[in-house]
């Protein structure tokens, strides 16, 4: 019979990946809700024209990486790619425009692209989003900034790196792209052939080439930085004195382009050296045209996406092993005979119901063996119970052992403010 795996480019999140994955759960759980961030999900399959119109029929998720299918319906489904647009979808559907702007949010789930798999990089992977909707204010641009340095700092990535840019408005960024594929046409023949055949399609991309050619006539192209208006320019000059005065390190970086159409002025991107090529944790920027292409009213937004499995390999390598893991339980139940099972079991609902951390042996187990279990797996206590109906609690520590009565002593003893132990 053919050995069954998960498919290439998904993979299975185990105990110890899932523990840390957990952590980082809660690190943004502590993180984002007291500072006004709520959670929220949506569907992880869209109709398919939500991503066609929002994130750009040009870009390389559309064309190539988005996993589509037809339902027994006929309609047109995809597996989400990316967040925002759905997010967008969320905010005009359930009229979020009524509620106090600017709306804070955030989120994490699996998303979907059908590009080579490697290290880092999945066709099924986890993302953290933040998103705020409804303010044009250059403080929401350096908040989710600063939102983001936070987290990772706090995640212990290393060797991070901050880039900035802005694309300005749309109108901008259009007469910005007719002089860029000028320049491109000029110098068609030192192109590599693939940003070749996208220069009337999406020539920002040229930027992110790795082909020598390519890279060599990027370095003389115009530049969007250089073409912003007063009121872009403005704009982003207030967002980069925000984020001097929070006291968060960034380099401007003109060739940043980001790979999604909606983007408009900001956009940001956190790299770490400690990854190799694949060097992205995460990045974002804003997107003011996007919920009124996509039918809503005329609303600002800004937001960016974390790569889960890129910020646990992007952690201090001496965290790896520890970060996120919860201390061993407070007691094991470890019965002497067979027929101790049933009250074992009792006395670990009951001891649970009080909020007591405790396991139960479950693997037919000698004493010796349970004993050395319980040490194992970072018990401090262990309750014998012996075949006679009596029960004796050991001090894992001390090695002090003596008879208890029920669970309710058992609680008291082992509860580290009222123990004499």
């Amino acid at each position: 019979m053919k050995k069954l795996q998960a498919p290439r480019g998904t993979y299975d999140v185990l105990p110890d990946d899932g523990r840390r994955r957990l952590a980082l759960f809660n690190l943004c759980q502590s993180l984002f809700p007291p500072n006004g961030f709520e959670y929220v999900e949506t569907p992880i399959f869209e109709d398919t024209a939500l991503f066609a119109r929002g994130v750009g029929e040009s870009t390389d998720i559309v064309q190539k990486e988005m996993f589509t299918f037809e339902d027994q319906g006929g309609r047109s489904l995809t597996l989400r790619p990316e967040a925002t647009a759905g997010l967008c979808r969320a905010y005009i559907e359930h009229g979020m425009h009524k509620r106090p702007q600017p709306v804070r949010v955030w989120y994490a789930g699996p998303f979907f692209r059908h590009e080579a798999p490697q290290a880092g990089r999945y066709r099924q992977f986890a993302q953290i989003d933040a998103e705020t909707l409804g303010s044009h204010e250059p403080s929401t641009d350096a908040e989710l900034i600063v939102l983001l340095a936070q987290l990772l700092d706090q995640a212990r990535c290393r060797d991070l790196r901050l880039r900035l840019s802005s694309l300005g408005t749309a109108d901008t960024r259009r007469a910005y792209l007719d002089e860029l594929r000028s320049h491109l046409h000029a110098h068609d023949a030192e192109l590599a052939p693939v940003v070749r055949e996208r220069i009337d399609l999406n020539p920002l991309r040229a930027f992110d080439s790795d082909d020598e050619g390519t890279r060599a006539v990027m370095a003389e192209a115009p530049k969007l930085l250089d073409r912003l208006s007063d009121e872009d320019a403005a704009h982003f000059a207030e967002v980069r004195a925000l984020l001097d005065a929070a006291g968060v390190e960034y380099e401007l970086d003109p060739a940043l382009v980001r790979g999604l159409d909606y983007y408009t002025h900001t956009v940001f991107e956190f790299t770490s050296e400690a990854l190799g090529a694949q060097s992205g944790v995460a990045g974002g920027g804003r997107y003011n045209g996007l919920i009124e292409l996509l039918g809503g009213p005329p609303t600002p937004g800004v937001g960016w996406a974390a790569g889960i499995d890129r910020i646990l390999l992007a952690q201090d390598p001496e965290l790896t092993e520890h970060w996120g893991r919860a201390p061993g339980p407070r007691l094991f139940i470890a019965p002497a005979e067979p027929s101790e099972r049933r009250r074992a079991f009792a006395l670990l609902a009951e001891l649970r119901g009080d909020h007591v951390p405790v396991e139960l042996e479950q693997a037919g187990r000698s004493m010796k063996g349970q004993l050395r279990h319980a040490d194992r797996i970072g018990a401090r206590f262990v309750l014998i119970l012996n075949g006679d109906g009596g029960m004796e609690l050991k001090d894992m520590k001390s090695g002090e052992q003596r008879a208890v009565s029920g669970a309710e002593e058992v609680a008291r003893a082992i509860d580290p403010e009222v123990s004499g132990w």
